[in-house]
């Protein structure tokens, strides 16, 4: 089969710049080869190879006693005592998932799987974080249809619960959803695999389902803008089976166990060529492969296809040569492939043979860690003008406006088709704050959250970044967790554009201030740039994942409100509005400033609920829509009516943070205070529990019929 010619055009169309392919004829000394071009391309794309974003992240704090692995591998790993560790990743499948949504999400939900069991562990909790356009826009309704379709569909039949998440609506998103996947699994600390291959001439093996050409060229898709040709990139959206996922992770475990395994990698982005690379360069060695020898799904495939195809379920380990029966009797016995395609070289080359032809050699470090890096222009974001002419409304209105709006309408129509009690763990499932999954055979749990406010980030990038990680420290602190660690999943438009980049900066110095001070280090993440269509960009989204520990079930706070209860609310009130859910919901606009975040006080008010944990019945805490949602959705979920004393719209809708708000016996609230006043904290009553309807002053309505509207608005609006 005749190659085609490289012509600016070819150049252009695999993403990379002149300037880019300069460099490579620089490197080798030579034109490239076609498969070699596509090498290149996909390792030195933005989604691979990090060229815009780097600079920044080595920034962040990614240390700390409890960390075992931080970024760099294909998840982090964090310590929780006695002998085990959490793994976990977020990772973004946005472009993938707006061409086709549900394979686009259910891939994205495969491939974040295969990196926690790449490491040995075994996953035990999923989370998604969904960003779409407004619902009346004509292709909303398709793609939150389809993408809850895909991250169902894959990961109830693999077989993990999904405890937690957010969905989101914004005109920002209408031509670029996000779709961030989560996962989490357990792995004894003795019993960690990592990727950097070792040993000369060691075989390299491929494992899982055959290789066929869906997703040929989807890292390079991802690191590009969308355009009116968005539909001729369908062939590079990549297909899942997640029956075959859960056979490669059986046997993926069972072959670990054997002690064949010097090194292993998730074939994800950019698939075989990635994955080994990835493997070569970690170890200091060479790798040669023998195409021929890859199982292949469709016939006449080339080196170039079988190279760049992201095809599902499929993974490449260094093996010990002595136990390759054993490791091949797995394989065989789970129904899978297990072929020797190459070999671990000592000269620096990566060398791509099909049938006898050199179809690439390449010098390999090179390849990953010569990527070009660039200090792109950026500018920092104007400051926000202050709100001046604050809204005034009546709260009952601003409530049901809140409440019916799909963005923070109850989405019991999204997790209800998510398995959220497989494995029989979960001890706290979606839609009320944190997740939680209790660690199998032991007194432990695990927390996890997924939480950012995109119009606090676009107004005040620092503080929106801040806020992220505070928000996802105040959701793990409130079910008694002690945050551990976090992943990030940074989602942004065009980084060649100064303002974009910009943002990007603000948010990683802000997120990296808050995992400093709230001790919960990035030891994992995602960038996802180029979210824009037609040169409009969504708005920045920096999604922060946590887990927290809970390290005896007595510290668990996971009660109801009840009839009786006390409402005191942790932490101060200025009533600020600016960017307020309330002034985006009720009024239409998204102005002001960001609400500061005082991660003194966040660490503070924090420690002050964990320490007084066995005092504190109900907890949540306080952010989109102030009070006034936090307190009804309380109420919501236990059924039961409540009394707010407030009725003013900055004090029941102010956004401040560093807030909780708590449900507890009269006895306890005495002696809650005593605890506060001695802790340096802020603690006032602002309500009690009891009735049937929702009051704020003189102003109130029926809480069930309240409910009926929060529980049916999110379906009616895109169902």
């Amino acid at each position: 089969m005749t190659e085609p010619m490289i012509t600016d055009d070819l150049i252009a169309s695999h993403g990379l710049s002149p300037d880019e392919y300069a460099r490579i004829l620089e490197i080798i000394g030579r034109e490239p080869t076609f498969t070699e071009l596509g090498i290149f391309s996909a390792m030195w794309n933005e989604h691979c190879s990090y060229k815009s974003s780097k600079k920044w992240l080595r920034t962040l704090p990614t240390e700390g006693p409890q960390v075992i692995c931080g970024p760099g591998e294909n998840a982090g790993i964090v310590d929780i005592g006695d002998g085990q560790a959490v793994v976990f990743k977020m990772e973004s499948h946005n472009h993938p998932s707006y061409i086709e949504p549900y394979q686009g999400a259910a891939t994205g939900v495969g491939g974040i799987l295969r990196d926690v069991f790449t490491m040995g562990a075994r996953p035990i909790a999923a989370m998604n974080s969904l960003s779409f356009g407004q619902p009346e826009h004509p292709k909303t309704r398709q793609l939150v249809n389809g993408v809850v379709a895909g991250v169902g569909g894959y990961g109830n039949c693999f077989g993990v619960p999904m405890v937690g998440g957010e969905v989101r609506f914004d005109p920002a998103y209408n031509g670029n959803c996000l779709v961030n996947a989560f996962a989490a699994g357990l792995a004894d600390t003795d019993k960690i695999f990592y990727s950097a291959a070792s040993g000369i001439g060691m075989p390299v093996v491929y494992l899982g389902a055959k290789t066929g050409r869906d997703g040929v060229g989807g890292a390079t898709m991802a690191s590009a803008e969308f355009d009116d040709t968005i539909e001729e990139k369908r062939p590079t959206v990549q297909v899942g089976d997640p029956f075959t996922e859960k056979r490669l992770m059986e046997a993926t475990l069972e072959l670990m166990a054997t002690g064949a395994v010097i090194s292993i990698q998730d074939m994800g982005a950019a698939g075989l060529t990635c994955s080994a690379v990835e493997m070569g360069d970690k170890g200091g060695l060479g790798v040669k492969l023998t195409l021929e020898n890859v199982p292949q799904r469709e016939e006449n495939m080339t080196a170039y296809e079988m190279m760049l195809s992201e095809s599902q379920e499929r993974m490449l380990m260094v093996l010990k040569p002595e136990l390759e029966a054993e490791a091949r009797a797995v394989f065989e016995k789970w129904d899978l492939d297990f072929a020797i395609v190459g070999e671990t070289i000592a000269e620096d080359r990566f060398i791509v043979v099909h049938n006898g032809e050199v179809k690439a050699d390449l010098p390999l470090a090179t390849l990953s860690g010569s990527a070009p890096e660039y200090d792109r222009p950026w500018v920092p974001t104007p400051a926000a003008e202050p709100l001046t002419d604050t809204p005034d409304v009546n709260p009952i209105d601003g409530l049901k406006a809140l409440i019916s709006s799909p963005n923070y309408a109850g989405k019991q129509w999204v997790y209800e088709q998510y398995d959220q009690q497989v494995m029989g763990d979960t001890a706290r499932t979606p839609g009320a704050g944190s997740g939680i999954v209790r660690i199998h055979g032991t007194d432990k749990s695990l927390a996890f959250t997924s939480d950012v406010t995109p119009r606090y980030v676009k107004a005040n990038p620092i503080e929106g970044g801040k806020q992220a990680v505070a928000e996802a420290y105040r959701n793990l602190t409130a079910v008694g967790a002690t945050p551990l660690a976090t992943t990030d999943n940074m989602n942004f438009g065009n980084p060649e554009k100064p303002e974009i980049m910009g943002q990007f900066v603000g948010a990683i110095e802000g997120i990296g201030a808050a995992v400093t001070a709230l001790d919960m280090p990035i030891v994992s993440g995602n960038v996802s740039l180029y979210n824009e269509t037609d040169g409009t960009g969504i708005l920045p989204t920096p999604t922060i994942g946590a887990v927290g520990i809970i390290r005896q079930s007595d510290d668990m706070i996971n009660g109801q409100i009840r009839e009786g209860h006390v409402l005191l609310l942790v932490g101060d009130t200025d009533g600020h509005l600016g960017q307020s859910a309330l002034l985006a919901e009720v009024f239409n606009r998204a102005e002001g400033d960001a609400p500061a975040v005082d991660l003194d006080a966040e660490k503070r008010n924090g420690d002050f609920i964990r320490e007084n944990h066995a005092m504190i019945t109900a907890c949540t805490d306080l952010s989109d829509g102030g009070l006034a949602l936090a307190a009804f959705e309380l109420a919501e979920k236990a059924g039961v009516g409540i009394s707010i004393d407030a009725e003013d719209t900055a004090s029941l809708f102010g956004e401040d943070q560093a807030r909780y708000l708590i449900g507890c016996n009269f006895d306890m609230a005495e002696a809650l205070m005593l605890a506060a006043g001695g802790a340096g904290v802020t603690l006032t009553t602002v309500g009690k529990v009891g009735g049937e309807n929702v009051s704020f002053g003189a102003h109130e309505a029926p809480l069930d019929t309240l409910s009926a509207t929060f529980r049916s608005a999110f379906a009616a609006a895109v169902a």
